[in-house]
């Protein structure tokens, strides 16, 4: 393996240019965050079309856990392409299918019957969980916080309160979803301090929303990222993640787990949301379980199930490329120790921002779990105001150097390599990145 990063050409290089181009003008605008045109990619590192490699702090949108390519997802996925590519699941019947959904009922948290509807993505899990939620409880309302971000088709993105622009120029959203504060307790929205504020953020729930306007009655669901992604990568107190359930169940409210980006093993547990022993009602999975095949699996208790067909169906949900991609990235979690790996990279990489941090006023505060890491960037660390252009700045200057990167909340930067990925190559990273860092704050 060469020495990685190697910047060869100043990305973008001449073939990455051209490249860019062609997109720019026929490709729907959508969320670019760096000129990098993929060549190939193996483990944690990405050649470009110009011969420059990265290191991939990004991992797809913490799609590729199990690194990029891995040998055994390929082959599942090549070996199922030459026999069969697509019979729909939905409506036919196939092994692979009725493995993995024996197997996510297995593994997600819960010790009852479970069903699983299977889809193309997260954004459509999260669609299937609101439906199943509707169905079962035959209440019209949901409760969301403030900062998440569940995906951007209507119904999810009714329940998505991260950036104004995804929600801009789309009303009327699908109604009834009432949104509350996040424990996001480095930006209390109360100017209150953990502990002594009592987990109020969590408290107001029950004791001015339901006595003063919301009916809870009328509440289906309650949405919540164990680890908010988009948002900023925020964790709450364990304590406000129980208040949470203990009002749900009193209620009769349903609580959906979305571990569309904290799950498959990137927190340093199976599911992030077991790092607050709760148990959901319904779990929504995608990115990382297929290793970059599309999938998003919806799993909740048998007893919430439709019972009737038609209620709920799709056309490539469960498709057989997804499947064997999935069950392989599970059989590579399970037999090469992944989730043991990502919790010890998880504290050197926590480490190694921590002493970022040390070192640079900019960053106002670190945080995250296991090897789902973030820095938040502010220009003042009193005042907390959030410092944006730095944040860009830093972002360019590290694949310019050679490490990709993605932002996250309004002044963030997300830390997910590869679960994976070696000492040495956090190391080589974060060199760099702390370079940027350097850079930008003179």
């Amino acid at each position: 393996m060469p020495k990685v990063p190697q910047i060869r050409i100043e990305p973008p290089g001449p073939k990455a240019k051209e490249i860019i181009k062609v997109d720019t003008k026929y490709l729907a605008t959508s969320t670019k965050t760096s000129p990098i045109a993929v060549e190939s990619a193996s483990g944690s590192v990405v050649r470009d079309v110009d011969g420059n490699l990265y290191l991939d702090f990004a991992s797809g949108v913490s799609v590729l856990n199990v690194g990029h390519s891995h040998p055994k997802v390929v082959r599942a996925v090549k070996e199922q392409a030459e026999r069969v590519m697509h019979f729909a699941g939905t409506d036919f019947y196939y092994d692979l299918q009725s493995r993995l959904v024996k197997k996510l009922s297995e593994i997600c948290p819960g010790k009852y019957d479970k069903r699983v509807f299977l889809s193309n993505s997260g954004t459509e899990a999260i669609e299937a969980a609101v439906k199943v939620a509707r169905w079962h409880t035959q209440r019209k309302q949901f409760i969301s916080f403030i900062g998440a971000f569940h995906g951007r088709t209507m119904g999810s993105l009714s329940l998505t309160a991260s950036k104004p622009v995804q929600r801009g120029r789309f009303f009327p959203l699908v109604p009834g979803v009432v949104h509350i504060p996040f424990a996001y307790c480095y930006r209390c929205p109360y100017h209150l301090e953990y502990p002594s504020c009592g987990i109020w953020c969590a408290k107001i729930l029950e004791e001015v929303y339901f006595e003063s306007f919301l009916p809870s009655g009328e509440v289906a669901a309650l949405f919540i990222e164990s680890v908010q992604g988009e948002g900023g990568y925020v964790v709450p107190p364990i304590e406000f993640v129980k208040i949470m359930r203990n009002v749900t169940k009193k209620h009769g409210i349903l609580l959906v787990d979305d571990e569309v980006q904290a799950g498959m093993g990137r927190t340093g547990k199976l599911w992030g949301i077991e790092h607050f022993d709760v148990t959901p009602d319904i779990l929504c999975a995608a990115k990382a379980l297929g290793s970059g095949v599309p999938i998003g699996a919806t799993v909740y208790h048998r007893k919430y199930d439709f019972g009737v067909q038609g209620a709920h169906s799709n056309t490539f949900g469960g498709n057989l490329l997804a499947c064997a991609s999935a069950l392989a990235t599970l059989d590579v979690m399970e037999s090469e120790g992944i989730i043991k790996i990502a919790a010890k990279n998880g504290r050197h990489l926590r480490k190694r921002l921590d002493e970022m941090m040390n070192e640079n006023e900019i960053i106002g505060d670190v945080r995250g779990l296991g090897m789902m890491q973030a820095t938040e960037l502010v220009e003042n660390r009193r005042t907390k105001k959030p410092a944006k252009k730095a944040r860009d700045r830093i972002v360019e200057l590290c694949y310019k150097r050679g490490v990709i990167l993605l932002p996250c909340g309004k002044s963030g930067i997300r830390y997910i390599p590869p679960l994976t990925t070696p000492f040495e190559q956090i190391n080589a990273g974060i060199d760099v990145i702390e370079s940027a860092f350097k850079d930008v704050s003179k």
